[in-house]
């Protein structure tokens, strides 16, 4: 296994991952606004799940945003 192939990899899933996750998120949020289904003042509770088959691995990150 080349590492620096694979830490560079992980880094381009994961920087992909988490900028399309705000996207996806922020657009949300704003049609959320906009239908007047939350005020704007609310923390959001959040989950993520990271499932790679072939290794078996899923994992489920808990967490939360955070309007105000």
């Amino acid at each position: 296994m080349d590492e620096e192939a694979f830490n560079i990899s992980i880094r381009k899933f994961l920087k992909m991952v988490g900028v399309s996750s705000q996207r996806e998120i922020e657009r949300a949020v704003q049609q959320a606004l906009a239908a007047g289904t939350i005020a704007g003042t609310e923390s959001l509770p959040a989950t993520m799940t990271l499932d790679i088959g072939k290794l078996k691995l899923n994992v489920k990150f808990d967490g939360e945003v955070r309007l105000q």
